[in-house]
């Protein structure tokens, strides 16, 4: 009888490099006909700077240091607020997974709070904190916390119960459970939930620094925005996303290691 191999979740090296070039096809495509664009005079520099302005300014801040020290500054907002957010959204999903009372107390609140427009919150963190650093901190880690909460409550819900019942026959406590069943078993829902909290957590950057600020990339865009500089705009807009695209391929290089034991 013929048997088929299972399928991994990694790729053949080859394959992998294949699949990466064959996703850079269409940002290349995007970028030429934005710099033809520009250059037949169909979209106006006044309006949008092409690209070669716009890494030409990109240059220009990295000679001079500046997009260094903004950079900097960001991820270190990014950072903390994830750290803050992530915590908080983990415990109490933890919380509210393992236990019925929990869940009862903790998820009410958190879904009432998860419909608010978070980004509405700013000026009410500004009363509250102030305009140094806390209040971007703050809807940072409020935005981290709702999606790994959502995506960890449901990853703990949804594990085997056969799971379960084998690591009560075995004797587990209920912290091994947690540590070799229940969080293995819940990764990858983590982990999508981390994805979406990175994004979240560069968008509320975004936001956060457009007000009372004066460091950051964000600092960088609204300055160069009072000037009518779109390059510079444009290349601290390009450099939020790089960032994101980094976190993002962080979180999915740590996926394809964690998860390695799946098949399919």
């Amino acid at each position: 009888m013929a048997t088929t191999a299972p399928l991994s979740t990694s790729l053949p090296g080859s394959e992998r490099r294949q699949r990466g070039w064959h996703r850079t096809i269409s940002p290349l495509a995007l970028l030429l006909t934005w710099q033809l664009a520009s250059t037949t005079r169909l979209l106006p520099a006044e309006t949008l700077a092409p690209p070669t302005a716009v890494f030409d300014a990109l240059w220009t801040m990295v000679t001079d240091g500046r997009l260094a020290d903004a950079v900097g500054i960001s991820v270190q907002r990014v950072a903390a607020g994830f750290a803050l957010g992530a915590s908080v959204g983990i415990l109490l999903a933890i919380l509210a997974g393992l236990s019925r009372t929990a869940e009862n107390a903790i998820d009410p609140p958190m879904q009432m709070l998860r419909t608010l427009p978070h980004f509405g919150l700013l000026p009410l963190f500004v009363l509250w904190f102030g305009i140094d650093e806390t209040p971007k901190i703050a809807l940072i880690a409020l935005g981290v916390a709702f999606p790994l909460y959502v995506n960890t409550v449901g990853g703990i819900r949804g594990v085997d119960p056969k799971f379960l019942d084998t690591a009560r026959v075995l004797g587990l406590s209920t912290r091994d459970r947690l540590r070799q069943v229940i969080l293995p078993s819940a990764l990858p829902s983590i982990l999508i939930g981390l994805r979406l909290s990175l994004g979240v957590a560069w968008l509320s950057l975004i936001v956060a620094e457009q007000i009372n600020t004066t460091s950051g990339i964000g600092y960088l865009v609204s300055d160069a925005a009072s000037f009518g500089r779109t390059d510079e705009v444009v290349g601290g807009l390009l450099i939020y996303g790089l960032l994101g695209l980094a976190t993002d391929a962080l979180v999915r290089f740590i996926e394809r290691k964690a998860l390695q034991w799946r098949l399919g």
